[in-house]
């Protein structure tokens, strides 16, 4: 749990860094194409949707985007993305490590070879479908930034609201919250809480009528076992296979089962 959350705290903070650049605009925006064609495309009656429009203003996306990516996933901008499609993909990195890959493509034989690649040039092998699999379980996430918060009644612009942890506990309980933790960030101290899929939506919810500070909302894959990485060089080879697989244009999230220390996960940013 503990390294997962570290490498997602380092892609977040590599988002920020690539954030103009237009393969985080492609990405984002694919997820709002299939939201939009897989649901209503009104984000007030469709999750789905609503959560892929907050991703896309937190990456500093254009609201004109933003539009037209919806639009195109409801069918009014010609049926160019029709052919878009989700797909999981499994394979192992160096020492054996379980990678789990989600890709939006047109082509899946397209992905599949540019993830081999990826794969063989880094030390790892691109597998069948089902080898990782099983060892992994989708879980909602809902993160809390620990910051002031406005609950609807005027205040001293001097005045600050301290979030207690005990009161935090509380809402997530009530939200219907499995387990959480508090993470470090750039701006600060969160907590991530998770929940089954199926009561995002509500946690989520609930936790914003609480007049919570909720910063993300997303759908991961959760390992259930980790192994330790200790290993400089293979921490390496790990760390840049990583970034390979996410640079490729059709890949939305990769997932693996590693644990390793902050000195060496440090190594992906170096």
């Amino acid at each position: 749990m503990a390294g997962h959350s570290k490498w997602a705290n380092i892609k977040r903070q590599k988002a920020r860094v690539d954030a103009v650049k237009s393969k985080v605009f492609t990405k984002i925006s694919r997820e709002i194409i299939v939201a939009a064609r897989s649901g209503v495309p009104d984000p007030e009656g469709n999750f789905q949707l609503r959560t892929a429009i907050d991703k896309a203003k937190a990456a500093g996306i254009p609201n004109d985007n933003i539009e037209r990516a919806i639009a195109k996933g409801a069918g009014k901008l010609g049926a160019d993305n029709a052919a878009l499609e989700a797909i999981r993909y499994e394979g192992y990195g160096p020492g054996g490590v379980a990678i789990l890959i989600e890709a939006l493509t047109d082509n899946r034989n397209r992905t599949a070879a540019d993830l081999r690649v990826a794969f063989s040039k880094n030390g790892g092998n691109l597998g069948e479908t089902g080898c990782v699999g099983w060892m992994f379980e989708q879980k909602g996430v809902v993160e809390v930034s620990l910051t002031p918060v406005e609950t609807g009644r005027k205040r001293r612009s001097d005045e600050t609201v301290a979030i207690q942890e005990d009161d935090l506990l509380e809402a997530f309980l009530e939200s219907g919250a499995d387990t959480y933790e508090l993470i470090e960030t750039e701006e600060g101290t969160s907590a991530e809480a998770m929940t089954e899929v199926a009561n995002l939506e509500t946690l989520s919810q609930t936790l914003k009528d609480k007049h919570y500070s909720v910063s993300r909302v997303e759908l991961r894959w959760i390992p259930g076992n980790t192994l330790e990485v200790s290993d400089p060089d293979q921490a390496r080879s790990l760390l840049k296979l990583m970034d390979a697989l996410e640079d490729l244009d059709d890949v939305q999230s990769v997932t693996a089962n590693f644990e390793m220390t902050d000195e060496l996960m440090a190594l992906s940013v170096a």
